[in-house]
C-alpha cells in the first residue's frame, strides 16, 4: 500500500511532468480558473498581457495583480468567488497570452480532487512524441 500523498506538483514547475506517458488535453472547462489560490505571473508575461489588454503595464499591475501568498512575486487577483479575474463566463480574456501556470494545468500541476471537476482528456504519448512537443 502506498502511504505517500499524491503528487500535485507546483504551479511554477515548468519542466515537471506529473504522469509520464500521459498528456491531458485541455477542454477549456474552466475548472482550474475557479480554483482558489495564486495565478503566478512571471516578469516576462506582464508586458505581453498588458499589451494584449491594450493597457500600460503600470495600469495592468494596479488593476489586475497582487502580491503572491508567499510574497515572492505577483499573482492575478481573484473575484470574490475565487474565480480568476480574467475569467469571463467560460472564456479567458487573455487566453492567447495566458500565464504559463495556466497552460501547465493539469500536466505540470494540479490540485487534490482535480479529476472530479476537470474535463481534460488523457492521451497516451510515446517518448518520441514527448521530444516533438518540446
Amino acid at each position: 500500500m502506498n502511504d505517500l500523498p499524491e503528487n500535485h506538483g507546483r504551479p511554477g514547475n515548468s519542466g515537471t511532468v506529473l504522469e509520464p506517458g500521459i498528456h491531458y488535453v485541455c477542454q477549456r472547462c474552466t475548472a482550474c480558473c475557479k480554483w482558489p489560490g495564486d495565478v503566478r505571473l512571471e516578469a516576462e508575461e506582464i508586458p505581453m498581457i498588458a499589451s494584449f489588454l491594450g493597457m500600460a503595464e503600470a495600469d495592468f499591475l494596479d488593476h489586475f495583480t497582487r502580491l503572491r501568498t508567499n510574497r515572492q512575486g505577483l499573482s492575478l487577483i481573484e473575484k470574490a468567488n475565487h474565480e480568476c479575474i480574467m475569467l469571463d463566463g467560460k472564456d479567458c480574456r487573455i487566453h492567447p497570452v495566458k500565464p504559463a501556470q495556466c497552460g501547465g494545468f493539469p500536466n505540470q500541476w494540479n490540485f487534490p480532487g482535480w479529476r472530479q471537476v476537470c474535463e481534460a482528456v488523457p492521451v497516451a504519448i510515446t517518448p518520441s512524441q514527448k521530444l516533438k512537443r518540446s
